[in-house]
């Protein structure tokens, strides 16, 4: 992508947001669009790394056997009176509402009774049983107090997903492989969660867990034992017989022993049993032809809030204190951010850009003719793309200068060497997020060329 093509404007960061300095570079630097409180639009680079995060969450949870489908974001009143939710949500101000000569709809601020009415059409014999439905699209809440940008808006992107179990074993069983599920989309976002305990809420059920990222903006505290990865969020402690639920469903024997910390809830599983089930009427039939309820279980990621994680984990400083933005390399939009001085320069970046983009290998070529190199590597610098290729005038014409942001790796590379490295490193990083661009220099592509040049155009 050409930097012409996308639109940026020469970033002029100004003193950055204590709390969210991340976001707040993506707002100053025009990547993020504030429409109202807690409603946004993306640029190009976030609106890749959200489809980027997507992708991974439909890849583990199609390995899991889960069935993406859609539902409806627009809801009829009718099916939310039948869990006996409608009141509660419409009158509190969560959900919005509209009335029309067809009747009272809501913007879905979750999807129980929607995915009860489908599951109903789908399943209606124990053989069918168990399925799990996932979809990611748009949620509404009107949040009193929306903060942290996409950390909390009135419009946020998840998936939920949620499981039609024939009973309670059945129930456990997908649990736990969905939990499993959700540490390696994690592990694969480079973000280290750890599942907490956590209290139902107005969502219900017996059991859930939060998936929890220490961070000092965290909305949330829990207490943790970080040696054994175990904690519990302290709204636990409001459920009556707190204690032995942490002993008998975490192994928590003293919780006094555990610290205070503060995370940010990327996600959120739940045991439903037959809440929603036995209140809609919403039955199979087992082997005996008897009626009954499923038992269910459901399953969140915030998305965006995930999404606005990343970058906020993303940032890196200088020996100065200036932060940047570096992201993860296994979801990265662009690999490389070339950058050029002077004509004879600018044509092998050109050329360096065509070719990498031939091969599949995504970059950014800054094309700007009037800006500084100066200006051009600040850029860079708050777009997150994890290299820089520097072609200027203090290295030879067929070498090409290449910075590691978030390291402060610094190599000085033949450009087909180059070339050779970023198709190894697209093809790994998949599935290798650590993986680093020095761990496919010449001393590995010896014996393996893999791009080659017409005639060297791009190092004459």
């Amino acid at each position: 992508m050409k930097i012409s093509n996308l639109g940026i404007k020469t970033s002029r960061i100004k003193e950055l947001d204590e709390n969210y300095p991340a976001q707040d570079m993506l707002l100053q630097s025009g990547q993020l669009c504030q429409y109202a409180s807690g409603i946004y639009g993306y640029n190009n680079i976030p609106l890749k790394v959200k489809q980027q995060i997507e992708q991974i969450i439909r890849e583990e949870l199609e390995k899991a056997d889960c069935v993406e489908v859609e539902l409806p974001i627009l809801q009829p009143s009718g099916i939310w009176e039948k869990s006996g939710r409608w009141e509660k949500y419409s009158e509190n101000g969560t959900m919005m509402t509209v009335e029309t000569e067809k009747g009272k709809f809501g913007l879905a601020p979750t999807a129980e009774e929607a995915i009860v009415e489908f599951a109903r059409e789908q399943i209606n014999s124990h053989k069918k049983l168990p399925v799990t439905y996932f979809q990611i699209g748009e949620k509404y809440r009107n949040e009193l107090r929306n903060r942290g940008c996409l950390l909390r808006g009135k419009s946020f992107l998840m998936m939920d997903a949620y499981s039609f179990n024939k009973d309670k074993e059945d129930l456990q069983e997908t649990y736990k492989n969905i939990k499993q599920a959700y540490l390696k989309i994690f592990e694969r976002l480079g973000l280290e969660v750890i599942p907490v305990a956590a209290q139902s809420g107005d969502i219900g059920g017996d059991k859930s867990e939060e998936f929890m990222v220490l961070a000092d903006i965290g909305e949330d505290t829990i207490l943790l034992d970080e040696e054994k990865k175990k904690g519990f969020n302290v709204e636990v402690q409001e459920r009556p017989g707190y204690e032995e639920y942490l002993k008998k469903e975490c192994g928590i024997e003293n919780p006094e022993n555990l610290q205070r910390k503060k995370a940010i809830e990327l996600g959120h599983i739940f045991q439903l049993d037959t809440k929603y089930s036995k209140a809609m009427d919403a039955n199979y039939v087992d082997s005996g032809n008897k009626q009954i309820p499923y038992f269910m279980g459901c399953y969140g990621i915030g998305v965006s809030r995930t999404l606005a994680t990343v970058y906020e984990k993303s940032l890196v400083k200088d020996k100065k204190g200036k932060q940047s933005i570096s992201l993860p390399i296994g979801i990265a939009p662009y690999l490389l951010h070339i950058v050029a001085s002077g004509e004879e320069r600018e044509k092998n970046a050109e050329c360096l850009y065509e070719v990498l983009k031939d091969h599949g290998i995504n970059t950014i070529y800054d094309d700007r003719k009037k800006e500084t190199m100066g200006a051009k590597i600040g850029d860079w610098k708050v777009l997150g793309t994890p290299y820089v290729g520097i072609l200027g005038n203090k290295i030879n014409k067929d070498e090409i200068e290449v910075q590691n942001l978030a390291t402060g790796e610094n190599m000085t590379l033949k450009i087909v060497d180059l070339m050779k490295a970023l198709e190894e490193l697209e093809k790994d990083r998949k599935n290798n997020p650590n993986a680093r661009l020095s761990d496919y220099t010449v001393q590995k592509q010896e014996k393996n060329e893999i791009i080659q040049l017409d005639k060297d155009a791009c190092v004459r």
